[in-house]
Formats: C-alpha cells, sequence, structure tokens
C-alpha cells in the first residue's frame, strides 16, 4: 500500500470513527442515568432495553423546524455549530490508539491538540453574538470565560507528563510511559480531566449553559439538526477527553500483564471507563455556581498543576 492509499485508510477510519463513538457515548449517558434515576424512556423505548431511545432523538431533531432568528447575522448562526464540533475530529485525527494505529503523527501532538481543542470556543461566541438574543450573547461570554480560565491547568497539566516523557509527542510520551508514572502524575491527570470536564460544560460545570434556568445560554435560539450538532460536539468532547487522559497519564495501549499485544483494546477499555465516570459525575454532583467554578480553577487547579511541574521537575533532576 502507498503511502497515499495509507493515509487515505487511516483518516477514514477516523471519521467512522468520529461519526460512531460520540453516538455510543450518548447512548451509553441514556442508560446510565436512567438506571441511576429510574428514567423510563431510555429503559423501555423500542422494546429491549430501550435500544431505540437514540433513534428517536435523532428523529426527534430531524423534524424540528430550522429556525434562525429574524435579527441574526445569518450566515455566522448557521457556521457556529460546525466549528463547535470539527476541532474534536482533527483531534482525533493525532490520537495514538495502538502502536503504529495513528491517523497521523504529529512531533508536537500536544501541542496541536490543546491548540484545536481551544478553538471550540469560538463556536460558542459565534453562536451567541449571531443570535441577536442578550441572552444568548452572555452566554456566551460566560462560556467563554470558564474555557479560559480552564485551559491554564489542562495546559500546564499536559507539560507535566511532556516533561517526564522528553517529548511534546503523544506516541513519544506512549512509548517513554512507565506504570510508576501512575501514583506520580496522578494530581495532574485529575487536574487535566476535571479541567477538561470544565472546558466541555459538562456537569457539575454547566453553570453558562444552565438548561433548566436560562435555557442553554449560547445555544437558546438553536433548533432541530443545528442545536443536535451542539450536542454532538458535546460527546465528541467526551470521547477525546477521556482519549487524551488515556494516552497522557493511563498508558495508553500499555496493558497489565505484560499484555501490550492488545494494543487498542486497552486504549478503548480505558477510554470508555473514564466516559462512564463523566456519564456518572453528571447524574451525581449538582451544578456549580459561577464565582465557584472560577475559584476552583484559580485558587486550586492551577496551584496543583504548578505543584505536579515542580515535582516532576524534582524527580527527573533525581533520577538523572
Amino acid at each position: 500500500m502507498n503511502d497515499v492509499s495509507d493515509v487515505a485508510l487511516r483518516l477514514a477510519i477516523v471519521f467512522v470513527v468520529f461519526l460512531v463513538a460520540p453516538l455510543l457515548v450518548g447512548q451509553t449517558e441514556h442508560k446510565v442515568m436512567a438506571h441511576m434515576q429510574g428514567r423510563l424512556g431510555p429503559m423501555y423505548a423500542g422494546g429491549f432495553h430501550g435500544w431505540a431511545q437514540l433513534v428517536a432523538d435523532g428523529v426527534k431533531f430531524a423534524q424540528k423546524e430550522d429556525v434562525v432568528p429574524a435579527a441574526a447575522d445569518r450566515r455566522v448562526f448557521q457556521l457556529a455549530p460546525a466549528v463547535a464540533l470539527l476541532p474534536y475530529l482533527l483531534v482525533l485525527v493525532v490520537i495514538p490508539v495502538g502502536p503504529g494505529a495513528v491517523g497521523q503523527a504529529v512531533d508536537a501532538g500536544i501541542f496541536f491538540v490543546l491548540a484545536v481543542m481551544g478553538i471550540g470556543v469560538l463556536g460558542s461566541l459565534m453562536a451567541g453574538w449571531a443570535s441577536a438574543n442578550k441572552f444568548s450573547l452572555l452566554g456566551g461570554l460566560r462560556t467563554a470565560a470558564q474555557l479560559l480560565s480552564y485551559e491554564l491547568p489542562m495546559l500546564l497539566a499536559a507539560a507535566s507528563v511532556a516533561m517526564a516523557a522528553g517529548t511534546v509527542s503523544l506516541t513519544g510520551i506512549l512509548d517513554a510511559f512507565a506504570w510508576w508514572w501512575l501514583p506520580w502524575q496522578i494530581v495532574g491527570a485529575l487536574v487535566f480531566f476535571v479541567a477538561g470536564l470544565a472546558e466541555l460544560q459538562r456537569p457539575p460545570f454547566d453553570m453558562p449553559v444552565a438548561d433548566s434556568e436560562i435555557i442553554f445560554g449560547a445555544y437558546t435560539e438553536y433548533t432541530g439538526l443545528r442545536f443536535a450538532l451542539f450536542l454532538l460536539a458535546e460527546y465528541a468532547g467526551i470521547v477525546v477527553l477521556c482519549a487524551l487522559t488515556t494516552v497522557l497519564f493511563l498508558g495508553g495501549w500499555h496493558g497489565p500483564f505484560g499484555a501490550d499485544g492488545l494494543g487498542w483494546l486497552w486504549t478503548v477499555l480505558k477510554t470508555a471507563l473514564l466516559a462512564f465516570v463523566v456519564i456518572w459525575l453528571r447524574v451525581s454532583y449538582p451544578r456549580l455556581r459561577e464565582d465557584q467554578l472560577q475559584r476552583l480553577a484559580w485558587t486550586t487547579l492551577v496551584p496543583l498543576a504548578l505543584a505536579q511541574i515542580a515535582l516532576t521537575g524534582i524527580v527527573k533532576v533525581a533520577i538523572n
């Protein structure tokens, strides 16, 4: 197989995963929340264990009228969902799933994924500004403030792993991984994961979109499939966050008992377990206030991330 065909095949596989994995996470969320909260619909829709709930949701969104406010900036309004969704597709391209199984290897992998994920905030800002709704604009600004606040601890936590491995390549980090990193980098892993949840505006960090209080913030004016694309972006973000946490902090394709030959299976299992944790947190914890969100980022996560970097520097000096 020539180089062009190999790259095309890898990109096609990544695209299929991008289309399927977020839907699987959405269906899993229906089931987990149904079990934890006694919700009947997701347990019985369609018969066997509520298999048709996701289909019903898709049909519902497709049937809704596509409304664009009269005073809205139509072009920006229509483009915003794609701007929020597509960065996660680009990130999936460079995440290594198994030895040699990566859409496209990038030497500066950490810089690439964090920079591209940061573009997603533009989708929220575009949606809020173009909606010609002051409440949507305020929701977009609150979303941007939250994402910018949590970008710093997320970057610092990722920098700690890069220091430990001596490279900013995702595949290089996995090649350098050792199991004794797990207790050493656990604080950085928690900071990275929590900051990622806040960037995705997942409960308990969903105050900017609080559906029961401010009707989905920047996305208030969206209906039908465009609103569904914002939800799909959230689930795609869960897949990306869990996969990145797996690669950076949990050893990616490395498995216990020397079973590295399973490769991609270990990555998928770890990612799925973290996705379950994301859903479990949504069911278990109440929403934080806006001031609590900012305080957690600046007074807790940033100091912890800086302490993790300091510890990494000490350990690297000691072992060298």
